[in-house]
C-alpha cells in the first residue's frame, strides 16, 4: 500500500474513532433514513414546556395527538410530547435543521420515537409539506438509547468520496 493511502487510511480511522457518533457517516450503499426530530434528552423540562407551548401554537404544529384521549397523550413524560410537536412541526417546514432545534432543545435522529398506540411519521412519509398519518417505519432501538445532548443531527448521511 503507498505510504499516502495508509496515511489516509490511518487518519480516517482515527477521524471515526474521535467523532461523536452523531458525526459518523452513514454507510455507503444504504439508502435514505428515516428521518425524526425529537427533544434532547438532556433539555430542561422547563425549555421543553416553553417550546412546545410555541410549537402548538404560533409554529401550526397539529397537537391533537398529545392532548388528554390522544393516543400521544403522556402528562407523566415531557420528552415525549415535546417530541410529537417539535417532529411534527419539523415535517410541516422543510425538515431543515433550523425546523428542529427549538432553542437547541431538539435534535434530528434516525432512532423511530414511536410507543405503544402512539405512531410518529417520519421524514419519508411527508408530501408537499404533509405527513401522511400513515406513514411508520421501524426503527433502530429505543429513542431514549442515544445521548443526543451534543448533537444536532444524530444521523448523519455519506458524504461524496
Amino acid at each position: 500500500m503507498p505510504p499516502n493511502s495508509f496515511s489516509s487510511l490511518l487518519l480516517t480511522l482515527l477521524l471515526g474513532l474521535l467523532l461523536p457518533p452523531c458525526l459518523w457517516a452513514q454507510q455507503k450503499g444504504i439508502g435514505p433514513r428515516d428521518l425524526w426530530c425529537v427533544a434532547k434528552n438532556n433539555a430542561a423540562d422547563a425549555a421543553l414546556q416553553s417550546a412546545i407551548d410555541w410549537a402548538c401554537s404560533a409554529g401550526g404544529a397539529n397537537c391533537a395527538p398529545i392532548q388528554q384521549g390522544g393516543p400521544c397523550y403522556d402528562a407523566g413524560d415531557i420528552q415525549r410530547t415535546a417530541s410529537w410537536a417539535f417532529n411534527d412541526y419539523y415535517l410541516k417546514n422543510g425538515m431543515t435543521d433550523d425546523a428542529c432545534d427549538f432553542t437547541n432543545t431538539a435534535a434530528v435522529t434516525s432512532l423511530n420515537p414511536s410507543h405503544g398506540s402512539c405512531k410518529f411519521p417520519s421524514s419519508s412519509g411527508v408530501k408537499n409539506g404533509s405527513a401522511s398519518s400513515t406513514a411508520t417505519a421501524v426503527g433502530t432501538g429505543p429513542a431514549d438509547s442515544a445521548d443526543m445532548s451534543s448533537c444536532n443531527r444524530i444521523a448523519a448521511t455519506a458524504a461524496a468520496a
